[in-house]
């Protein structure tokens, strides 16, 4: 058992200790509780009190006589006599369970709301009946006057199921598009549902309309949140108090008379709250989201205790007029605590009162201490694969448990030397860490050396801290040391991007010198003098920089244009190439041409020579001359061509036309009749 004291308030653990496998027998539980003192120590309150994964959900009767949870992997479903503090029974279900309620006094009636919409109804000797409803369910709240159940969830409708005529109601419509919780004031039956759009709706059963609605994000609790709270659990204390838990961490007690809250507490976690439960002896609220319960003053909201266990939290169970409480969680173990501050033990674990006088404080174990798990890789490496099948090995899940002892023999003949290369490895590190102290010289890549030895210099001699840290992370990272040592990512002095950036890196080499010198020179001076210097240096600084970099875009500017007109120029002094046409005959000193234009026009039709040239002489002594022009090889193929297409056309004409002649006779035969 484990013993913390919070806020000077005692806590025991009662689930603390060792956990024993499931597949030892009778036999073998109780040598080791014969051999091993901790499992002798440890206290198991119910016999069994776990689940092979997980536990969801835990609940005490109203009789407070048993106590059931729900738990996977299978899905399940455990029930404990307290009477017996054993296991009264365990039953299969098809899948896990969001939450359950007792029907009656004990564990003969009880209902059940499934992930996969389903509701199962169990009575003594297991499923009574099981039924679906159209959407997936989140919550639900029994109302014993009327036998009517209620299921909230996906939908703004909450389905209303009467058990005693055993058929679905008119369901109850809210304003929000979901439903998280439901919860039914014991006093005077009135129905509260949270929803996701931040409200509470109440609903009176007997006339099944709202009677009011209660928006929380009226509350100043909301200011600084930058999303919409959703109700994420709510309880009853009485006839008018009411508390809400909402899905950013906070806690807000209600009159429901009132739209302001009497006390709002935030668990500065920022997780959605998942029960809520009051205390009224010391008058104090217990409020628990997946990582904290925390237990805090009704009143003044001061801190009383909390408990931290580690595993993320699912469901709480306060049994009532006592100090016990229990807690469904992501581990195997269901969680019990018991604060004797809150109260006595119940009568049925009644010697906890005696025990907790006598308990010491002691650490939690790993769970299966004795065993230890490897797959089956590591089986091979060990050399125990024969050994697969046998009882020294426990399959479990994707590997085997095995014995710690087996475990270390193996590990020792497998490995002999690991403990000299452990031994060797801590000595180097130590050797490491005495070399990090000594004064190291500077090592430059070869690869683009001057900007990796300026980038050690600001490093160095730096005084903004953001530009050293900067400059280190370039350094060190991993993602920029190819650019010190990959030969392509040198840097070209001689492109224009440098040229423009040549001022910037000038600038931080004066930068760089000049506080060097100041460094050396006003070693002495004072800071706020120290001060006005620098920002002298620096506008004087940016004022040069600003020159530099203008003179260098002229500079660029004069390359640019001398470039282009020495091209420019190059364009003009090219020799020049002239096309001749086609039949044009010129001599060796280009004046052919100029001949054949002095030339007239009957010269140049003798000169050709060409048969197309057609002379006639008329009555009265006048002549005609009629001639056409010589045309290229490639206009008479084309001519030929267009010749043969018009031939084509003509042969397709004159047989579509007798075509239409023989189509326009009259038939030789007429009715059966031959026609002459």
């Amino acid at each position: 058992m484990q013993v913390s004291n919070p806020n000077n308030v005692k806590i025991y653990n009662l689930s603390a200790g060792k956990s024993l496998p499931e597949w030892l027998s009778d036999r073998q539980r109780r040598s080791l509780q014969k051999q091993d003192i901790d499992v002798r120590r440890r206290i198991e309150l119910l016999q069994d009190f776990e689940m092979p994964t997980a536990s969801h959900c835990v609940g005490i009767s109203p009789d407070g006589q048993y106590i059931c949870a729900t738990g996977t992997y299978k899905p399940r479903i455990k029930c404990f006599d307290t009477a017996q503090m054993s296991l009264k029974f365990e039953r299969g279900l098809d899948s896990d369970v969001v939450n359950f309620q007792f029907l009656g006094e004990d564990y003969g009636k009880i209902v059940f709301l499934q992930c996969d919409r389903y509701i199962e109804l169990h009575s003594q000797f297991g499923r009574y009946y099981r039924f679906r409803i159209p959407k997936y369910g989140r919550d639900m709240a029994y109302h014993f006057p009327s036998c009517d159940l209620y299921v909230g969830g996906v939908g703004s409708e909450v389905y209303r199921i009467n058990l005693e005529q055993g058929r679905f109601l008119n369901p109850i419509t809210t304003k929000s598009p979901d439903t998280n919780c439901c919860e039914i004031n014991p006093s005077h039956g009135l129905l509260a549902c949270g929803t996701t759009a931040g409200t509470v709706e109440c609903f009176d059963p007997r006339v099944r309309r709202s009677v009011g609605t209660l928006d929380i994000t009226l509350s100043n609790q909301f200011e600084d949140i930058h999303e919409l709270p959703k109700v994420t659990a709510l309880k009853f204390r009485d006839a008018l108090n009411m508390g809400v838990g909402t899905s950013t961490g906070h806690i807000l007690l209600y009159d429901i008379r009132s739209s302001k809250p009497l006390l709002a507490k935030d668990h500065h976690y920022e997780l959605p709250i998942k029960s809520i439960e009051f205390q009224d002896s010391l008058n104090l609220v217990l409020s628990m989201d997946t990582k904290i319960l925390k237990l805090w003053d009704r009143e003044t909201g001061k801190a009383y205790t909390s408990i931290e266990p580690g595993t993320p939290l699912n469901d709480l169970c306060l049994l009532p007029k006592s100090g016990l409480l229990f807690m469904a969680n992501e581990d195997q173990k269901i969680l019990s605590y018991y604060i004797p501050a809150l109260g006595t033990a119940p009568k049925w674990c009644s010697f906890l009162d005696n025990l907790t006088e006598e308990l010491e404080e002691s650490t939690a174990q790993i769970v299966y201490d004795d065993y230890k798990f490897v797959t089956r890789k590591e089986l091979e490496e060990l050399g125990l694969a024969h050994l697969i099948g046998s009882t020294l090995l426990r399959a479990y899940m994707h590997g085997f448990f095995m014995d710690n002892r087996l475990y270390n023999k193996a590990k020792t003949i497998a490995e002999p030397f690991a403990y000299e290369e452990y031994r060797k490895s801590k000595i180097r590190e130590k050797i490491e860490q005495e070399r990090a102290n000594r004064v190291r010289l500077k090592k430059l890549p070869k690869v683009n050396r001057d900007l990796a030895e300026k980038l050690m210099d600001v490093k160095e001699i730096g005084t903004n801290k953001k530009k050293v840290k900067e400059t280190a992370t370039l350094l060190e990272d991993d993602r920029f040391s190819a650019m010190f040592s990959n030969p392509e990512f040198q840097i070209n002095v001689n492109s224009e991007e440098y040229k423009l950036v040549n001022p910037v890196v000038s600038k931080l080499d004066k930068v760089r010198r000049k506080k060097q010198a100041k460094m050396e020179q006003f070693a002495e001076v004072s800071d706020e003098e120290g001060q006005n210097l620098s920002d002298s240096d620096s506008s004087d600084d940016e004022h040069t920089w600003t020159k530099e970099l203008k003179e260098q875009h002229k500079k660029l500017r004069r390359e640019a244009a001398q470039a282009k007109h020495a091209e420019y120029m190059e364009k003009k002094n090219a020799p020049k190439f002239y096309e001749i046409k086609e039949g044009v005959d010129l001599d060796s000193k280009g004046g052919g041409q100029k001949k054949l234009a002095k030339k007239s026009l009957a010269e140049r039709l003798q000169d050709t020579q060409d048969d197309s040239v057609v002379a006639k002489s008329g009555s009265l002594g006048n002549r005609e001359l009629t001639f056409t022009f010589r045309k290229s090889d490639r206009e008479m193929k084309q001519l030929e061509k267009t010749r043969e297409h018009h031939k084509e056309r003509k042969n397709i004409r004159r047989s579509a036309g007798d075509i239409t002649k023989t189509l326009k006779q009259k038939p030789k035969f007429w009715l059966g009749k031959r026609v002459n």
